[in-house]
């Protein structure tokens, strides 16, 4: 789908810009997407973070797609520990194959927890950034409100300062909204909050809950995804990734894709 020329937002509604053009590899795939920023200058986007609609694309942070992808490895981790303990209480003689294997799961579940610690550092880096812009913005608009009083600006002025700032406002709430829906995903998704099966042997002690099953990380699935909207009729969104068969994965998907078309 041609993108050249198509105006970019993120996934919360602002405007970044259009796209310029594109770099590609030796066989022709997309390698990034060169997007002009105006006074901000060219910002090349990898073209994984990049979901393209008929009349718009969309730009996903890179935080949220590494959060995504760590939380469904970590899901599969705890899936292949609860299905390694479910072999061992049916048969006890597998205890050594048990063993051997358990180790590479729990080696998996250490480096996912070392990856969890620099997303959650991301994540606290762009909730520093975010809050920071908003002090600025509320300045501007406190400032504003001097002007309008002394004289200095129109009314009119004035009322599109503060509809451009409360959008701006608002497009911000819904990423650090979006962020501690994030965390407490990361939070909630451990081997310590689940019930360990008494009867395995503690070499190879795993963990699942008390109803045998693990629940998936379930974040919003920008990708890939068809939705209706008052703006526009069935939209269907263009997806780069390769992606598990997680059903509920759509579920939160609509209220993202609904403010960035409403903007």
């Amino acid at each position: 789908m041609p993108m050249i020329g198509k105006p970019v937002k993120d996934m919360y509604g602002a405007s970044m810009g259009k796209v310029l053009g594109t770099t590609t590899e030796i066989d022709g795939t997309i390698q990034s997407v060169g997007i002009n920023c105006g006074s901000e200058g060219l910002k090349q986007i990898p073209f994984q973070q990049l979901v393209v609609q008929p009349d718009t694309v969309i730009f996903i942070p890179k935080w949220r797609l590494d959060a995504q992808k760590m939380l469904r490895e970590k899901e599969l981790t705890i899936r292949k520990l609860s299905a390694l303990t479910q072999i061992v209480n049916e048969d006890n003689n597998m205890d050594t194959d048990a063993e051997m294997i358990n180790d590479k799961y729990k080696s998996k579940w250490d480096s996912l927890q070392e990856t969890e610690f620099a997303i959650k550092s991301q994540l606290d880096d762009r909730i520093n950034e975010l809050t920071e812009q908003e002090q600025s913005i509320k300045i501007l608009l406190f400032d504003a409100k001097v002007q309008v009083k002394s004289n200095e600006i129109t009314q009119d002025t004035f009322n599109s300062v503060q509809h451009e700032t409360d959008e701006m406002l608002q497009h911000m709430q819904h990423e650090k909204a979006e962020i501690e829906k994030v965390r407490e995903k990361i939070d909630n998704l451990t081997l310590e909050s689940s019930t360990i099966q008494s009867n395995v042997p503690s070499s190879i002690q795993c963990t699942t809950t008390d109803t045998g099953t693990i629940p998936e990380p379930n974040l919003p699935e920008p990708p890939g995804l068809e939705t209706n909207s008052e703006h526009s009729n069935q939209t269907t969104v263009v997806s780069h990734e390769d992606h598990d068969d997680h059903p509920d994965d759509n579920t939160e998907s609509s209220d993202w894709l609904n403010r960035m078309q409403s903007s």
